[in-house]
């Protein structure tokens, strides 16, 4: 399957946030449709409700791996300290490419001048891993991962 790197992109570009614009490029191969994804996470923008704390990208990219790894089980789960294992894995992943997953330090002081990663970049970032940790060779590989992602 083609990756959809591009148009987790795309949908930022046209003004989804960064959360929405990763979970609602994968909802559908999890079992959640679009408008629930995209309301749901809504408040993850801009580092969590505009706070410019954890990338809210990286939120989505949580929200994706609980809906993967998750067994559902709300009496006795099984799958907890694996999925915390899977999320920790792929924000070391993000990290490993941008050196952390604060918002302020990705975006810098201006978004643009002293910034690490562009938000589309963090978008793009984090679709990677979903494709590569969610979905192993389901997807063809992304490979450009240019400084700006714009």
């Amino acid at each position: 399957m083609k990756s959809r790197v591009q148009l987790a992109k795309n949908r930022h570009k046209n003004g989804y946030n960064c959360a929405q614009a990763v979970a609602c490029t994968y909802c559908d191969l999890l079992g959640m449709d679009e408008k629930t994804a995209f309301r749901a996470v809504e408040a993850y923008g801009l580092g969590i409700a505009k706070r410019y704390e954890m990338c809210g990208s990286i939120c989505a990219m949580m929200m994706l791996a609980g809906l993967k790894n998750s067994d559902g089980n709300m009496v006795e789960p099984a799958t907890k300290f694996s999925t915390f294992d899977l999320g920790g894995h792929m924000i070391k992943q993000f990290e490993n490419w941008n050196t952390t997953s604060c918002c302020a330090l990705l975006r810098g002081t201006d978004g643009k001048t002293d910034r690490l990663r562009s938000c589309r970049g963090c978008v793009a970032d984090c679709a990677r891993i979903v494709e590569d940790q969610l979905f192993p060779g389901l997807f063809e590989p992304y490979e450009d991962r240019s400084p700006e992602e714009e």
